[in-house]
Order: structure tokens, then C-alpha cells, then sequence
């Protein structure tokens, strides 16, 4: 009897040894011989590599140069035209009669008084504003994504830690009572059950390699670079706390937030489209001018052949009113009026969301200080319980199961208190974020957490 478990063990061992250069092999593939980096090197890297981050950037560069096309409506056209025409006639009495006409003119035109192009210009600034507003959300986006990158590594460190330590808790055991088993104190209930439970824990090991390896992929992908190994937190950890502790003061800063100033600069654009439509019943007014050049030849032109070379200059101002256009400018004012309504409407909508996620967010970073406190008495506890478990177990009080369950217990609950830990500085800076006032700065403030 006491060969069977003996047998199991040294199977289950034999197909770990198998795997174990396999698993090894891939994690030297992402070694970083330049040592860990801090989160705000990271995020430094992934600044430059990031296609979303870029993409947004490129959007608000291409932004300024519209801007500036639509700012050219309100500057002079200046162009130049050239013709040249022959003509030929055959009368039916007398002799043929042909010739040959030249122009060269240079044409400008200045804007005066044009409603519509004045709206235009203030849409595109508006516009401008908004891919401001745009390439903020998408650099707080980013944080948020290197940070939660950064951790979710770190984390998987963590719980391929946890998972070691308690699989040699768990052999150290098998193996007692083992030698209980062979020495006739107890029975092989205790060793099956310890075995069952190491088997459970070889599992849970390769698990968690294959998280952190799933995990580290991802932050090598965002950064660009392979073998990133992200700093752990300083021992002992400290917890920032939430300032303002106010969630209204929270709330007050939202409404400044990328994503409601964005949408109300939707609103004016709307506007200015109301505006813009009512300026279909004004005039324009255009300073206009023109310079030109004409040269003449041929029997056509024989007897003005004196005035068959002529230069000409004229400036003046044209005005335009328009008159009717079928009730197409009355219909379009209908339309931008309820276009206006929708926006409006989609920028209170906004503001609520926002108000709405900043009181969650703050409401979570609460519930996550809370649950690590909990987790930290929960841990102090575990240690006590396992002591006293194994010591019943030594005196007889107690049995291998109770031991195990306490080792599980312990290890399960350091697992999460670390990864609760990472998760309250991610909600940290999904609050800021939600409240709009996500900065790389914030990352310093992290940094200084991380082991030296």
C-alpha cells in the first residue's frame, strides 16, 4: 500500500520535470537583460509606440491644418487666366477674313461681408478644440492602459508566487504524512488527500505561468519592446488615500472633463450650423478686381489694329442678395434647429454619464481600500489559524485536511490582498480619469510606491 501514493507522486513529478524546460524555455524568451522599469518608463515607451495613442495624435495634428483651410475664406483669391482665340470667316463676296485674339488677365477678390464664412471659421476653431479634447481622453487612455498592463503582470507575479509557495507547503505535507502512513500513525486517507491536493497545485502552478505569460505579452505588445519586467511595490506597502476626500468636489471637476467639454463644443457647433443656415437670406459683399492684357492680329482686326494691343484694370464691389431659393433656406433652419436640440440634448446626457461614473469610481476606490484592510486582517488571521492548525495536527488534535485547508486558505488570501492592492491605485487613476483630470503626472505620484 504504501507504494501506491509513493508511485503517484513520483508520476505527477515525472510529468512536471517534462514540462518544466518547456516553460522555462519561453521565459527566457522574454528576459530583459536591462533590468525592471518603472511604470513612468513604460508609459514613456508606450507613448511612442501606442498605434491608438498615435493615431489620436496624428487626428489632432491633421485637425490645426483644417482649421486653417477654413480660416482661408476670409483672405483674398488671387488667380490668373490666359486665352487665346482664332477666328476665321469666309464672306461670299470679298476676301477672306481671319485673326487672332490674346488675354492675359489677373483676377483677385476680397471678401467683405460673407455670414456663411464667418460661421465656418468659428465651426473649424470649434472643431479644433474638440480634437484638443480628444487627444487628452486619449492620452488618459492610455495611462490607464499601461497602468492596468503594468499591474495585471505584476499581479500574475504575485499569484505564480502564491501558487509555489503553496504547492511546497503542500509536498511538505504529502511527504509527512507519508512517513505518518509508513510509520502506522495515520492512515491513507491523509496521504490521498494530500496528494489530490498537490496534483490541484501543479495545475494551479501551470496556470498561473501561462497567466503571467499571456500577461506579459500584452505589456511587451504595448510598449513595443519584449522582456519588459515592470518594479514590484515597496515593502511595506502604503496606500494612498483619496484626495478630496469629498465626492462632490470630485463631481465639480468632472464638468470640465475631455468628454463634456467635447460635447459641448458639439452644442456650438450645432448652433453656429443655425447660424449659418439663416445667413442663406443675407447678402455678401466681395471687393473685387481684375488686370488684363490683350494683343490682337489678323485681317479681322485691321482696322483697329491701333486698339489691337490694350491693357485693362478694373476694381469695384459686387453684392449679392439672394431672393428665393424654393424654401430651401427655411427647411435647412428647421433642420439645424432640431440637429441643435439633439446636441443639447447629447451634451446633458454626457454630464450626467460623467457625474455618474465619477461617483462610482470614488465610490470603488472606497470599497477597495476597504476590502485591502480586510484582506490584511483576513492574512494576519490565516498565519495564526495555520500555526494552530499545525500544531493540532502535531498533537493529534487535528488532521491533514484541516492543515491543508489552512495553508489554502492562507496563500489564497495573500493572492488577493496583492491583487486588491494593485487595484486600488488603478482606481486611483480610473477616478481622475472619470473625473477628467488624468495627467502623466499622476504616474509619479505611483512611482514613488515602486521598489527601488
Amino acid at each position: 500500500m504504501p507504494l501506491r501514493p509513493r508511485f503517484a507522486l513520483a508520476c505527477a513529478t515525472h510529468r512536471l520535470s517534462r514540462l518544466r524546460p518547456f516553460v522555462l524555455g519561453l521565459s527566457l524568451v522574454w528576459t530583459f537583460p536591462a533590468g525592471a522599469q518603472s511604470l513612468v518608463e513604460i508609459y514613456e515607451a508606450a507613448r511612442q509606440y501606442d498605434a491608438t495613442y498615435l493615431a489620436a495624435r496624428a487626428q489632432a495634428e491633421s485637425a490645426r491644418f483644417r482649421a486653417a483651410q477654413a480660416g482661408a475664406l476670409r483672405l483674398p483669391t488671387v488667380g490668373l487666366g490666359a486665352s487665346s482665340t482664332r477666328t476665321e470667316a469666309y464672306p461670299a463676296l470679298g476676301p477672306d477674313v481671319s485673326g487672332t485674339a490674346h488675354q492675359l488677365a489677373l483676377q483677385a477678390r476680397q471678401p467683405l461681408f460673407n455670414r456663411t464664412n464667418a460661421v465656418s471659421i468659428d465651426q473649424a476653431d470649434k472643431a479644433l478644440d474638440i480634437s484638443r479634447a480628444d487627444l487628452i481622453q486619449a492620452e488618459q487612455d492610455l495611462i490607464v492602459r499601461v497602468a492596468q498592463a503594468y499591474f495585471d503582470v505584476l499581479a500574475a507575479q504575485d499569484a505564480l508566487n502564491t501558487a509555489r509557495a503553496n504547492k511546497t507547503a503542500i509536498a511538505e505535507q504529502l511527504a509527512s504524512a507519508r512517513r505518518n502512513f509508513e510509520v502506522g500513525t495515520a492512515t491513507i486517507t491523509d496521504t490521498r488527500e494530500a496528494q489530490a491536493r498537490f496534483d490541484l497545485a501543479s495545475a494551479q502552478e501551470l496556470a498561473a505561468e501561462n497567466t503571467l505569460r499571456t500577461r506579459q505579452l500584452a505589456l511587451d505588445q504595448l510598449v513595443g519592446r519584449q522582456g519588459v519586467t515592470p518594479k514590484p511595490l515597496a515593502t511595506p506597502v502604503v496606500l494612498p488615500s483619496v484626495e478630496p476626500a469629498d465626492p462632490e468636489a470630485w463631481v465639480a471637476r468632472a464638468l470640465d472633463a475631455p468628454a463634456v467639454r467635447r460635447a459641448a463644443l458639439a452644442y456650438e457647433i450645432a448652433r453656429l450650423e443655425t447660424d449659418k443656415a439663416r445667413a442663406g437670406h443675407l447678402p455678401t459683399v466681395d471687393l473685387v478686381g481684375s488686370l488684363a492684357r490683350n494683343r490682337n492680329n489678323g485681317s479681322l482686326y485691321e482696322a483697329q489694329r491701333t486698339a489691337g494691343n490694350s491693357s485693362t484694370a478694373s476694381v469695384g464691389v459686387q453684392f449679392n442678395l439672394p431672393l428665393f431659393a424654393g424654401f430651401a433656406v427655411q427647411n435647412r433652419v428647421k433642420e439645424t434647429l432640431s440637429l441643435e436640440e439633439k446636441a443639447r440634448n447629447d451634451l446633458e446626457a454626457v454630464r450626467r454619464g460623467v457625474t455618474l461614473g465619477t461617483r462610482q469610481a470614488y465610490l470603488g476606490v472606497l470599497s477597495l481600500q476597504a476590502q485591502v484592510q480586510a484582506l490584511e486582517a483576513a492574512e494576519a488571521s490565516s498565519k495564526l489559524a495555520l500555526e494552530a492548525t499545525q500544531t493540532g495536527y502535531r498533537v493529534g488534535v487535528r488532521v491533514n485536511l484541516d492543515v491543508l485547508n489552512a495553508q489554502t486558505q492562507l496563500f489564497s488570501t495573500q493572492r488577493d490582498l496583492a491583487r486588491a492592492r494593485y487595484d486600488v491605485l488603478l482606481g486611483h487613476l480610473r477616478l481622475r480619469q472619470a473625473a477628467g483630470v488624468l495627467s502623466p503626472d499622476d504616474l509619479a505620484s505611483i512611482n514613488d510606491l515602486l521598489a527601488r
